[in-house]
């Protein structure tokens, strides 16, 4: 199945402003957290970037959100180098959809369908069959942050039911 998930915004037709302004949003926002969230970090902290599943695969129609969602697992990895001495872990967390109003506005127009119809499709292209919920990705945030992570650095954690598999 193609879905037209970002409505047309494919490279040649992207306008060079807004391909910049996705980037600035989601990368540059990313490395501006961490340049000036480190001056009041700990050693032995721990960062996390969230990005999105696709961070780890791609779709067509989106190509300037994926681009940066992909920056921020370079940025990820390249900022977990250079923090391993302070013992700051740096990692990437990529929900799938996820049970929002704001996915649902994505799904209806991704697939021109009502919301339970557009749900439902999204539904199917999961290996677990059902959207990722909010508590689902705060208990991941929780763990990634927490000591029993220590050893976690440099890890893009899909929390995606599969759908990146």
């Amino acid at each position: 199945m193609v879905l037209a998930v970002g409505g047309g915004d494919v490279v040649q037709q992207l306008r060079e402003d807004a391909f910049d302004a996705v980037l600035s949003v989601h990368v540059r926002g990313a490395f501006l957290a961490c340049k000036y969230g480190l001056g009041h970090m700990r050693d032995g902290g721990s960062i996390i970037i969230t990005s999105s599943v696709v961070g780890l695969m791609g779709f067509e129609g989106i190509s300037g959100y994926i681009a940066a969602k992909h920056g921020q697992v370079g940025l990820m990895r390249a900022a977990a180098k250079e923090l391993a001495s302070r013992r700051i872990r740096v990692n990437t967390l990529h929900p799938g959809p996820t049970s929002t109003a704001f996915q649902d506005d994505i799904e209806m127009r991704a697939t021109g369908k009502p919301r339970d119809e557009a749900a439902k499709i999204f539904d199917g292209l999961i290996p677990l069959g059902r959207h990722t919920t909010p508590t689902e990705i705060a208990h991941a945030v929780l763990y990634l942050a927490a000591d029993d992570s220590a050893m976690m650095t440099s890890h893009t954690f899909a929390i995606d039911g599969g759908l990146s598999a």
